[in-house]
């Protein structure tokens, strides 16, 4: 589930290894690259953290990260 939080979208995703959240991280830079919209991540062991604004917009949440966190829940299903 997004958090709302210090104007990001943000959640983190656990998966069973450090291999399968580095698969989940490259399935989110091709989605980021075709949306031209790139995201704050960070990744410890299985844990991958995603936030989301739009600094051009003055770094707030707009449309496209919606539209990327929606992208982003769509490979886990």
């Amino acid at each position: 589930m997004w958090i709302e939080e210090n104007n990001k979208l943000k959640q983190t995703f656990k998966f069973k290894d450090f291999q399968e959240a580095f698969a989940f991280m490259t399935r989110v830079a091709f989605l980021a690259e075709s949306a031209q919209h790139h995201p704050n991540w960070s990744n410890v062991y299985n844990q991958v953290t995603i936030e989301l604004t739009t600094h051009d917009a003055g770094n707030t949440i707009t449309e496209k990260d919606r539209s990327l966190a929606k992208a982003i829940d769509k490979i886990l299903k």
